[in-house]
Formats: structure tokens, C-alpha cells, sequence
């Protein structure tokens, strides 16, 4: 059941705005930094005489790190508030792109990685407690559409920016300015703490002793939040999967020259993220969340096989990828209200944080499997492990309830 907390001030259209506008520039910084480092992967190779595996070994000590951190993250979230979570993963993420600028040894650079994933690690718990606090119920799910879409922009923004600034003006250059937008971010959101702030664990339980009931792990070991972990987990294996390995399976297939296959690729982006847009203006619209993840989901799926066993002309091609990913986006709003639901009052911070390492795990297995389908030269079974798992993923979505009693439609409630 959600508790009920009283906003400090009336919550406007424009406050909402403000609100939103805000999470979503600081969850774009968050996927900005995902993609700082591979775009100077070949000046860092020369600058240190090292490998491609060695390079790629950032990216895990980044992933790691911020896999690990997420839950620990969360609870601090519900026992501090978010803001200063955020702003410190903020202030992180610019300290980590700092010391890469500067670090004399390819080692330094490792301790680096592990503050950007430190950094990293915050959004999720910090961004979903923000928006499940401080909007207003009735427009959540066009605020999570928002969220995801910063991320996209972020994910679409670092490669072009990155490499620009390293060919001007070279790989250090290029760190410190990343160093600078993160430090950046976090003055702003500290600066507007007010329009942002969530409850600390004291405030909640002096004003709701229900936020104080129950252990921890007992929230984190009940049903539906092992569901919505699995529902997770099961997503980023379907999606890695495709986003990662498609362009070879259908090279293997097909023979379509991994060039013009990568455009799959980003067909699907393009796609998830229109859908997104949509599923956030449709999810606020009827409170059938279960429906629009099943639909969405289903087509998806079936589309997903379609390339592995069809050989389509490349525009075709597009259409058909960039509508899975249109379906697969759409539900991601739908997706975020179920978790939400399925939080505890006081909870949505750790329960976020649970969850959402659920795609650090998913994306673990999805290129062990993905890789083994086609070394075994089965790159048709590609198109399978994404239809299965997003079936399965179906099933655990449907298998979801609230925590409590909240029968009740979103707009009905207040938030937590």
C-alpha cells in the first residue's frame, strides 16, 4: 500500500515539467557516461600500447561496479533522500572522467572506470524516487517515458561528442570535458534540491509508521519484487542479445554485409524510443498495465523471428525491427509503474535499485549465450533466445501484484 505524504508545496503542471525535465537531463549525463570511454578505445590503445581486451576490461570493472552498488545505492536513497545521492553519483561520474584525463598509466585508468560505475549506479533508485515523489500520479507514466528517452539521447549523444572532442582536441581534452558536464549536472540538481527532494527515512517514519515496517530483505525476497528482478534479467537478455550479435546473425543468414546490418540496429532505437512516447501517453490513459506489456511483448516476440527465418529486403528489414522495437518500447512505461507498485511505502529506492540490476545481470548472460548460438553456427536460434526470453519475461510480468492492497488506479493514489 502507498503511503500517503503530503507534497511541501502544490504541484503544478509547470513544477511537474521542472520535475521531470530535470531527471531526464540527469539520467541523459548517466548513459553519457556509459559510452565516454569506447569512442577513445583506439587513442588509449596508442597512447598505452595495450590490447582491445584489455580496453574492454573498463567497461566491466564500469558495469561491475555499478551492478553491485545499485541495491546499496537504493537503500541509501530511502534513508537519505535522493537528491544527494544524485548529485553525488553526478559529482562521481565527473571525479572518474577526471582522473582518466590525467592518469599517467593505463592502471590508473581501472580505479577510473570504478567511479564512473560507482557514478552510475545512483540514477535508477535516485531518478524513480524523484519522479514517484514529486509528480503528479496522473502523468508518472509519460514522466518515466521521459526518463528513458533521456537515456537514448545520452546513449546517441556521447559517441558523436566524444570522438569529436578527441580529434580536435585529444583524448585528455575530451575526459575533462566529461569531467566538467558531470560536475556540472550535479551543482544543477543541487541547486534545485528544492523542486527534488524526497523524504529521508526519518521524515517518512515521523510522518507514516508503516515506511518502518518489515526488514529490508524481506521486501527485496517478496514475490513480486523477485518477479519484476526476473522480468528485468529476462528484457536485457532479449534486447542485448538483438542489439549486440543481430547484425552478425543475419550476415550468417542472409549474407546482408555487416554495414547495412548494423542499420538494424539503430532501426530498433528509433523505433523503442517513438514507442516509448506513446506508451507513456497510453499508460496514463488506462490502468491495464498487464495488457499493454502482454501486447506489446507478444508482437514483439513474434516479430523478432521473422528476420531469422526470412530472408527480407533491407527496407522491409528496418520496418520490421524498428516496429518490435516500437512495441518493446512502448511497455517500458507500463513496466516502470508495475515495479512501482510492487514497492513498499519508503521503498521505491531499493526496490528500484533490486530490480533494475536485473539488467546488469541480463546483459551478463545474453553475450555468453548469444556468442555460443552462433559459434555453434545456429545464428537462427539468435532470433529464438530473443522470443523466448521475452516470452518468459511476459509470464513474469503477468505473475506481478502490487505489494499491498492498492487496487486502487494511479491517479487515485499518491506517491511514495
Amino acid at each position: 500500500m502507498h503511503a500517503t505524504i503530503a507534497p511541501s508545496r502544490p504541484q503544478l503542471p509547470t513544477r511537474d515539467l521542472e520535475v521531470i525535465g530535470l531527471v531526464g537531463l540527469a539520467h541523459m549525463g548517466s548513459h553519457f557516461f556509459h559510452l565516454v570511454l569506447p569512442p577513445l578505445f583506439p587513442a588509449l590503445r596508442e597512447a598505452y600500447g595495450v590490447s582491445w581486451t584489455e580496453l574492454g576490461l573498463l567497461l566491466t570493472v564500469f558495469f561491475v561496479t555499478s551492478g553491485l552498488v545499485q541495491t546499496p545505492a537504493g537503500f541509501l536513497v530511502d534513508r537519505i533522500g535522493a537528491v544527494r545521492v544524485l548529485a553525488g553519483g553526478l559529482a562521481l561520474l565527473g571525479v572518474g572522467a577526471l582522473l582518466a584525463a590525467v592518469a599517467p598509466s593505463f592502471l590508473l585508468l581501472f580505479p577510473a572506470a570504478a567511479l564512473l560505475g560507482l557514478g552510475n549506479s545512483v540514477f535508477h533508485p535516485s531518478d524513480y524516487a524523484i519522479l514517484g515523489h514529486r509528480v503528479t500520479p496522473s502523468r508518472m507514466a509519460r514522466a518515466f517515458s521521459v526518463h528513458t528517452i533521456g537515456g537514448t539521447i545520452g546513449w546517441a549523444l556521447a559517441p558523436v561528442v566524444m570522438a569529436a572532442l578527441s580529434t580536435t582536441f585529444g583524448w585528455r581534452a575530451a575526459l575533462l570535458v566529461a569531467a566538467c558536464i558531470g560536475l556540472a549536472l550535479a551543482a544543477l540538481v543541487l541547486l534545485r534540491r528544492d523542486a527534488l527532494e524526497t523524504p529521508s527515512h526519518r521524515e517518512r517514519a515521523a510522518s507514516d509508521t508503516a515506511a518502518s515496517s518489515g526488514s529490508a530483505l524481506a521486501v527485496l525476497i517478496g514475490r513480486p519484487v523477485l518477479l519484476c528482478f526476473a522480468f528485468f534479467a529476462l528484457q536485457a537478455t532479449g534486447v542485448i542479445a538483438l542489439q549486440g550479435f543481430m547484425p552478425l546473425a543475419l550476415d550468417k543468414l542472409w549474407g546482408t554485409e555487416l554495414v547495412l546490418a548494423a542499420t538494424t540496429v539503430t532501426a530498433f532505437m528509433i523505433g523503442s524510443a517513438l514507442g516509448t512516447v506513446a506508451g507513456g501517453i497510453l499508460a496514463d490513459r488506462t490502468p491495464n498495465r498487464h495488457g499493454i506489456i502482454a501486447t506489446g511483448l507478444g508482437f514483439a516476440a513474434l516479430l523478432a523471428l521473422l528476420p531469422g527465418h526470412v530472408a527480407l529486403p533491407l527496407p522491409l528489414l528496418w520496418v520490421v525491427v524498428g516496429l518490435a522495437g516500437a512495441l518493446h518500447g512502448a511497455t517500458t512505461p507500463s513496466r516502470d509503474l508495475l515495479v512501482r507498485a510492487a514497492a513498499p511505502p519508503g521503498g521505491s529506492g531499493k526496490v528500484f535499485g533490486f530490480v533494475y540490476s536485473g539488467l546488469d545481470l541480463g546483459a551478463t548472460i545474453a553475450p555468453a549465450i548469444a556468442g555460443r548460438l552462433l559459434d555453434a553456427n545456429l545464428p537462427a536460434g539468435l532470433f529464438w533466445l530473443v522470443a523466448i526470453a521475452t516470452a518468459l519475461s511476459i509470464l513474469a510480468a503477468a505473475s506481478v501484484r502490487p505489494s499491498g492492497p492498492t487496487a486502487r488506479p494511479a491517479s487515485a493514489r499518491a506517491t511514495s
